[in-house]
C-alpha cells in the first residue's frame, strides 16, 4: 500500500493505551526526561484519565507538562515550551467517575481502543505521521466488544477499511527490536495450536518479504534474514517434526530467488544468540523471523525491557510501542519506567523523518 500523505509538520500521535495501567503516567514521565519535551507530540486520548495521571505524577515531585487541547491540523507554532497537546477522544461525558487504576474494565478497553482508532485515521489522512501506543490490556478490549486481541490486528483493519480493501489485502507483521537483537513473527496473538498451523510456506514467505522491505528501507542495505525452525532442532531432518521440510525451508528457498538474503531454518535454541549483537561484536545476522509469539518475544525480553520497542511492519504509517504492557500492579504510583517509551518515540521519530523540532 502506498503511504499516507505526511505534511513536514505534522505530529507524533501518542495513544494513552488502557487508562487503568501505566500508560497515561509514562507518557506524562517521557516528557520530562525527552529532549524535545514531545512538543512534535500530541495525545489522544481522554482528557480526564490524562488529568488524573498528571496529577499522580506532580504528587510524585516531577515535573508535568501542562496540557492544553488540541484540534487536528491546528497551529501549534507559538505554543511555549512545557505545553502537550492533547486531542481529547469523545467518551459518555467528561467529568464522570474514572475507571479505577489497576483493574480491567470495560469503559477502560474502549476508550483505549477509541484513542488508537482516532489516531490511525489520523494517520492515514496525512494529519499525523505516526502513532506510538501505550499498552493495551487485552481482556479489557475483550469487555468492551472489540474483536482485536491488540493493536496490530486493530490498525490492520483500520489500514484495510480505509484503504477499502479485506484485512488479507493488507499483511502486517509484530518486530521486536532492541540495540540487541531485531525479531519478526510470523503469527501474532493466537493459540499455541494456531501458531503451528499458521506455519505455511505463503505466510513465512510473506513475512520474509516484509521484513526485507522494511528493513532495507529503514537502514538502507540488504538485511541478513535468519529464519528460526519451529520444532526441536530445527525438526533435525524431519525426526522431530516435517514442517521445515515442508513449509519452512521451500519459503526461504523462493525468498532467496527474489534477492532476499533469508537462510536457514536454524535450530531456534540457538540463532537468537547468534544474531545478538554485542559491544566487542557484531551478531551473525540482523533480524530473526520466528515462527510464533514467544519464540521470538522471550529472547527480546530476556534481554531487557527497557530498550525494547514494538515495531508494526507493512501499515502505511509509522507505528511504534514499548516492549511492556499495562502494569496494573504498578498503576497510579509514577513509578514506572518511561526507558522502553522513550526508545519506542526515538525510533518513531527517525522512521518519520521527523524534524527536530517544531518551527
Amino acid at each position: 500500500m502506498p503511504a499516507a500523505p505526511t505534511p513536514s509538520l505534522a505530529p507524533l500521535a501518542l495513544t494513552m493505551g488502557d487508562p487503568a495501567g501505566i500508560g497515561p503516567e509514562i507518557i506524562l514521565l517521557a516528557a520530562s526526561r525527552d529532549p524535545l519535551g514531545l512538543r512534535d507530540c500530541v495525545v489522544y486520548g481522554d482528557w480526564d484519565a490524562m488529568q488524573r495521571a498528571a496529577k499522580v505524577v506532580q504528587d510524585s515531585g516531577r515535573p508535568v507538562p501542562l496540557l492544553e487541547r488540541w484540534h487536528e491540523g491546528q497551529d501549534r507554532s507559538g505554543w511555549p515550551t512545557g505545553v502537550l497537546a492533547l486531542r481529547p477522544v469523545a467518551r459518555e461525558k467528561e467529568g464522570t467517575d474514572l475507571p479505577p487504576w489497576g483493574q480491567v474494565d470495560a469503559r477502560a478497553g474502549r476508550w483505549a481502543a477509541d484513542a488508537v482508532r482516532a489516531a490511525a485515521q489520523a494517520a492515514l489522512a496525512g494529519r499525523v505521521r505516526g502513532l506510538v501506543t501505550a499498552p493495551l490490556h487485552k481482556e479489557a478490549l475483550a469487555l468492551a466488544g472489540e474483536p482485536f486481541p491488540g493493536h496490530t490486528e486493530l490498525l490492520q483493519a483500520c489500514a484495510a477499511k480505509h484503504a477499502g480493501c479485506s484485512v488479507a489485502d493488507v499483511p502486517v507483521r509484530m518486530m521486536l527490536a532492541s540495540p540487541a537483537l531485531r525479531t519478526v513473527l510470523v503469527s501474532i496473538h493466537v493459540s499455541l495450536r494456531q501458531a503451528v498451523e499458521s506455519v505455511t510456506t505463503e505466510a513465512v514467505l510473506e513475512t520474509l518479504r516484509i521484513t526485507h522491505t522494511a528493513e532495507q528501507t529503514q537502514t538502507g542495505r540488504t538485511p541478513r534474514i535468519a529464519v528460526a525452525g519451529l520444532n526441536p532442532h530445527a525438526g533435525e531432518g524431519g525426526l522431530m517434526g516435517r514442517e521445515e521440510i515442508d513449509a519452512i525451508a521451500p519459503a526461504i528457498a523462493l525468498a532467496r530467488a527474489e534477492g532476499i538474503d533469508a537462510s536457514g531454518p536454524w535450530s531456534p535454541d540457538t540463532v537468537f544468540m547468534r544474531a545478538r549483537h554485542q559491544a566487542d561484536r557484531a551478531g551473525e545476522f540482523d533480524v530473526v523471523v520466528a515462527m510464533y509469539h514467544d519464540q521470538g518475544l522471550i529472547p527480546i525480553k530476556y534481554l531487557g525491557l527497557d530498550e525494547g520497542v514494538n515495531v508494526t511492519l507493512g501499515l502505511p504509517f509509522v507505528r511504534t510501542s514499548p516492549d511492556h504492557g499495562t502494569a496494573f500492579d504498578q498503576a497510579g504510583r509514577a513509578t514506572a519506567d518511561p526507558a522502553s517509551w522513550l526508545a519506542a518515540l526515538a525510533w518513531a521519530r527517525r522512521a518519520s523523518q521527523s524534524p527536530s523540532a517544531l518551527a
